[in-house]
């Protein structure tokens, strides 16, 4: 499952207390937080090879 359609399930949950609904959405910026980090890496990633490529 990806990132994006546990986002979703995560949203689209059961109403849960108040501490169940804290726990979902410190996991909802937790996954966020990869995503952002993920596409950080892939930008990077594709200019280091770039880099090395021209040496």
């Amino acid at each position: 499952m990806d990132p994006v359609d546990s986002l979703i399930q995560l949203i689209e949950g059961k109403s849960k207390p108040k501490a169940k609904a804290k726990c979902k959405w410190r996991e909802i910026e937790q996954l966020k937080e990869k995503l952002e980090l993920e596409k950080q890496i892939e930008f990077y990633d594709g200019s280091l090879e770039h880099l090395l490529e021209e040496y």
